[in-house]
């Protein structure tokens, strides 16, 4: 038997994520600064923390309902509600995830399948790809562009739409480049979708992270909301990456067949994890609101420092990451981070990590702590000007 022929040729053809290599050769290094993880640098708030600890003291360590605690799925309606002018029925039309990532996955899984495409605007989080040739569906890639500040035009997706079109992903706020969509960007892209039989997946897992604009959901149009499934989840905005935690939310019919394979594959989501969740969405603003302002803060200061080093930055007004573009330096994406990563200790990631319209840029996330982003702009000079002098 040779074991590689028995592995689906759609797996054994995807290669692997292009973000991962980085993360092992950074921790080979000391005295690094790494702008590359997209994952908060702050620790849980402590209140969140300690109603896992009391859930496991008392004794709750044993499964919840598949769908989540109906405790939290009604905490969660609430929230949307107040945030976001989201209204979900909470026994039907939510369900607790392992991650906003298995909201991705199984949303994909029980909607398409071989013949079916998948439109997908990039530069992106690498999952979608993933998730969509996972199920034997076809992306249908979109390539955003920085002139339009990222953001996907009506014209384009009228261009990408075909009668094999069942899903389009909305990945904002955007992973890797900060873009987000306002209200009246949405508004033609609303008209053109909502006859059409399509569903749309809007990844909001930043909904919270935004900066002079307030986060619209494209769920929030009543003409399209039936045919959307919103992701989102409390990694980014409490600082809860580990605990592995998200929702999905979208009319019963949809949220009904994804449960189902939620309970096969999965059966329910973390216990402790789900405690956590209920006091963050209870009591968790005012952590969030100075997370976000100090996100904010250094957000301004890496852009500005980019822009000052000649590296053209466009501004982001979601997510925590930056995307310059480095096509000045003559090198590609991956020599670029590379060659930084090597020489200054430095980690970002290539923007054709995010696919392949991404190449030309990187991505530099701000989850980093303002003493590190004032030391990796110096060393980025240094890589700069060693450039120049060659």
């Amino acid at each position: 038997m040779i074991l590689e022929d028995m592995i689906k040729k759609d797996v054994k053809n995807m290669p692997p994520s292009g973000i991962r290599k980085y993360f092992s050769l950074i921790n080979e290094m000391e005295d690094a600064i790494s702008l590359g993880i997209g994952e908060p640098d702050f620790v849980t708030p402590w209140n969140i923390c300690e109603a896992g600890i009391y859930s496991l003291e008392q004794g709750e360590t044993h499964y919840s309902s598949n769908a989540g605690y109906l405790a939290l799925r009604k905490e969660i309606s609430k929230y949307l509600a107040r945030r976001f002018q989201l209204n979900y029925d909470p026994i039907e039309e939510i369900i607790v995830t392992v991650g906003g990532s298995e909201g991705i996955d199984i949303a994909l899984r029980s909607l398409v399948g071989p013949g079916d495409e998948v439109i997908i605007p990039e530069p992106s989080f690498v999952a979608y790809k993933g998730c969509t040739t996972f199920t034997g569906a076809t992306p249908k890639i979109i390539k955003l562009k920085a002139e339009n500040d990222f953001k996907l035009t009506v014209q384009q997706l009228e261009d990408a739409i075909t009668d094999k079109t069942k899903v389009l992903i909305m990945p904002f706020p955007n992973n890797p480049t900060g873009a987000i969509m306002t209200r009246e960007e949405y508004e033609p892209i609303v008209k053109l979708i909502k006859d059409k039989n399509i569903i749309i997946i809007s990844d909001e897992i930043y909904a919270e992270l935004t900066y002079d604009e307030n986060h619209v959901s494209i769920a929030s149009f009543p003409e399209v909301r039936d045919q959307t499934i919103v992701i989102n989840g409390f990694s980014k905005s409490y600082a809860m990456t580990g605990w592995r935690l998200g929702y999905a939310c979208g009319h019963s019919t949809l949220i009904s067949q994804m449960k189902k394979i939620h309970q096969y594959s999965i059966m329910s989501s973390p216990t402790t994890a789900q405690h956590a969740a209920l006091e963050a969405l209870k009591n968790g603003d005012d952590s969030l609101s100075l997370m976000v302002a100090e996100y904010n803060r250094r957000r301004r200061v890496l852009v500005d420092g980019f822009r000052k080093l000649g590296l053209h930055c466009f501004e982001p007004l979601g997510a925590f990451y930056v995307f310059p573009c480095i096509e000045s330096t003559g090198l590609t994406s991956e020599e670029f981070c590379e060659e930084l990563l090597k020489s200054e200790r430095v980690l970002t990631i290539p923007g054709n990590s995010f696919g392949e319209c991404g190449e030309g840029f990187i991505r530099a996330c701000y989850a980093a702590s303002m003493e590190d982003i004032i030391e990796a702009l110096a060393r980025i000079e240094n890589f700069l000007e060693s450039k120049k002098s060659l």
